[in-house]
């Protein structure tokens, strides 16, 4: 466990009414009674003290609490100075923590120490670094759930399901003589097994729901030059995000808005008009248009409603999920071919049909997102691994016959789930997930 105490500022840098300075290790409480004028408070009470440098000069009045371990967040000996937010004040205290034998501490290391301790297990530290960035109400919700222990108990029962499965495995390799082993073990271990490989399957097969919910859920605008594409994107950003001229081609590169839409995160994306070009540098802008309206989760293609048709055209029908004519202020003169209709008629110039879109963008993406039974796999991280005990739960099936390689497997199984929660202490997982937090948690 760590020797070192650690302190930092739990609040942002910069001018503010109050901020938070953090401080935890094994010198907190001495380190606490010596920058204080007073008695140390009683736990977990906030007292006000006067706050005093090495020469017992003033440095600011604030209140100030105390958590011993391993009732605190970390589990170690804790204390919290709430003081004025001036620059020149956290500066003040931060030096008298240091020269008291403290440390800055590193991005993430109070939640690394309340993860080493037992406070909270990897999904759970996880779901915090979540919900300190969450922006919308759906990455709110799914942060919580999974601060509160939700995947982890998913995970954990998992896992023990796994180990019935091998003690049941384990059970024939000790008696290897009595007759009928292979047909005992696939009458006892095999439904285990193959009710776990089902619910991991139907764990993995919801279109990366919380990935999406966490990461932002893509939405591409395509269309031939000047159908409207940008303006469409400032319509539904309500800002000026992307410039719009006459100018065919005036979009070259993909411009991106994060927009919360019915409460999810949602990453608008306007692309380069889609037309045979010799230009070097709109040829790229083509490309990137079609790679992003493949790689996005829902693709609106825009059409001029007040054109004619042309086989630039063609891609965006081929493409879209939803299909838009734009420009629905302007005398409508496009016809479709095989009798196709347009989703929706709409003028981001006059907002007609805009709001109508949106709704609609809104509905698809709380379907695709809402809630499920099971609590949504959150990070690639997880996925691996529960495709990894996948994959071991179907070789051990394939191998019934042979106890003492199914057992491996379901023990690979095990160890890929125990990796989602950070009971294998892998070093290099762990420093990649807290590396992520901010300074001060």
């Amino acid at each position: 466990m760590p020797a070192d105490t650690i302190f930092a500022l739990a609040t942002p840098p910069g001018r503010s009414g109050v901020a938070v300075m953090r401080l935890s290790g094994r010198e907190a409480g001495s380190i606490l009674d010596a920058a204080i004028a007073g008695k140390r408070p009683r736990p977990r009470h906030a007292v006000l003290r006067r706050l005093l440098d090495a020469a017992g000069t003033l440095i600011d009045q604030g209140l100030v609490l105390w958590f011993p371990g391993p009732h605190s967040f970390t589990g170690e000996d804790s204390a919290e100075f709430q003081i004025h937010g001036g620059p020149a004040v956290i500066e003040a205290l931060a030096d008298r923590l240091a020269g008291l034998g403290a440390r800055l501490a590193e991005p993430g290391e109070f939640t690394r120490r309340a993860f080493e301790h037992g406070k909270l297990d990897l999904t759970e530290a996880e779901g915090l670094a979540d919900l300190i960035d969450a922006e919308t109400g759906a990455q709110r919700e799914q942060a919580l759930a999974q601060m509160s222990g939700a995947l982890r108990q998913l995970y954990e029962d998992w896992r023990e399901r796994l180990i019935d499965a091998l003690a049941a495995i384990e059970g024939e390799i000790d008696f290897p003589d009595e007759e009928g082993v292979p047909e005992k073990l696939a009458e006892t271990a095999g439904p285990i097994l193959s009710a776990l490989a089902n619910d991991l399957s139907e764990h993995l097969d919801d279109g990366r729901r919380g990935e999406r919910i966490r990461e932002g859920f893509g939405i591409a605008i395509i269309g031939p030059p000047n159908a409207g594409k940008s303006s469409l994107l400032n319509a539904l950003a309500r800002r000026d995000a992307a410039i719009v001229t006459d100018i065919p081609g005036t979009t070259r590169d993909i411009v991106e808005v994060r927009m919360d839409l019915g409460g999810y995160a949602v990453t608008l994306a306007d692309t380069a008009g889609l037309r045979e070009t010799e230009d070097v540098v709109e040829k790229e802008g083509v490309r990137r248009a079609l790679t992003r309206a493949d790689s996005a989760d829902l693709v609106v293609g825009l059409l001029d409603g007040s054109a004619t048709w042309n086989q630039e055209m063609t891609p965006v029908l081929e493409r879209s999920d939803i299909l838009v004519f734009g420009k629905a202020d302007l005398p409508q003169v496009l016809t479709l071919p095989d009798s196709l209709e347009p989703d929706f008629a709409l003028s981001a110039r006059t907002s007609k049909g805009v709001g109508d879109l949106e709704w609609h963008l809104a509905g698809i993406v709380s379907e695709r997102l809402s809630k499920r039974e099971m609590p949504a796999l959150s990070r690639l991280r997880h996925r691996r691994n529960v495709e990894a005990a996948r994959g071991a739960l179907a070789r051990a099936q394939q191998r019934l016959t042979d106890p003492e390689l199914a057992g491996e497997d379901v023990r690979l199984a095990v160890r890929a789930l125990e990796g989602l929660t950070g009971r294998i202490d892998v070093e290099h997982v762990l420093d990649a997930v807290f590396s992520r937090f901010c300074i001060g948690k």
